[in-house]
């Protein structure tokens, strides 16, 4: 499905590459799945999006995608999932590569969106940071569920 039917469904998607346009500032790039659905409450969905996230992600608003740590970037690639994803989040390694304060930062986030009737699907190689969030988890190895918490 294109990435815009997604944003239509209320679906967003942290993937693992992040894909920022570096060109953009970090706010437009929050916007753009606004723009491309032509939602009439971006701006309000913008707002949200700052009180739920590190204080670090509104900071940077007016700076370049590029110009951002790949930790940053992350940050505001996850805040732009959860901008759009009113239903469903589905997030491609959220923790990879990333410092400890970070992780913190992101598990912070989820677990305020645990109240929002949001679902929200992992995609993680590292479980120690999922234990502590998932209801349910699924070891899959070579396309086979090979164990099943929860």
């Amino acid at each position: 499905m294109p990435p815009h039917r997604r944003a239509a469904l209320g679906i967003g998607y942290l993937p693992e590459d992040r894909r920022l346009t570096p060109l953009l500032t970090v706010e437009e790039n929050l916007l753009v799945p606004v723009w491309a659905n032509r939602l009439d409450d971006g701006r309000k969905r913008l707002a949200c999006v700052y009180q739920m996230m590190p204080p670090i992600v509104q900071s940077l608003a007016a700076r370049r995608a590029g110009q951002l740590s790949g930790g940053q970037q992350k940050l505001v690639a996850l805040a732009r999932a959860v901008l759009i994803g009113s239903r469903l989040l589905l997030l491609d390694e959220p923790f990879e590569g990333l410092a400890p304060t970070l992780v913190e930062q992101i598990t912070s986030v989820l677990r305020r969106l645990a109240g929002k009737d949001v679902a929200v699907l992992i995609a993680e190689s590292e479980l120690t940071h999922i234990d502590a969030l998932a209801n349910r988890t699924y070891t899959i190895e070579r396309g086979e569920i090979v164990a099943a918490r929860g």
